[in-house]
């Protein structure tokens, strides 16, 4: 048996990416599920590109603002202690506005961790 207890403020930020993000799932070698901590200031996006997955599920929970969530029907807002969830095939860009008035703070899911992301261009 394996048991793990981390404060993701104790692992180092993922380099080159659009907001603070903490890797879990890498910190305690998980294989079968993507983790990561993500806070982003006004004007910062989660993930690198507006993107989809052909087999990943994804769920983001809201820890703290209000998560703004770009799809090609609409743009939802989620404030802290609800859940977005992302099937597969399914385009999003998950973000905090420029003009926000705080950062947000996001705990976010993924299965299977090894699809990659896919760029959606909406205008396509």
């Amino acid at each position: 048996m394996a048991y793990h207890q981390l404060d993701p403020e104790d692992l180092p930020a993922t380099d080159d990416y659009p907001c603070d993000r903490r890797a879990l799932s890498e910190a305690v070698e998980l294989h079968a599920l993507h983790a990561a901590t993500y806070e982003m200031a006004p004007g910062e996006q989660l993930p690198r590109t507006y993107h989809y997955h052909e087999h990943r599920e994804e769920l983001f929970y809201v820890v703290e603002g209000t998560l703004h969530v770009e799809t090609p029907e609409r743009e939802y807002e989620v404030p802290a202690g609800e859940v977005f969830v992302a099937e597969p095939e399914s385009p999003h860009r998950a973000h905090n506005p420029d003009d926000a008035a705080a950062s947000v703070r996001v705990l976010g899911v993924g299965a299977p961790p090894t699809d990659i992301a896919l760029p959606y261009d909406p205008d396509e």
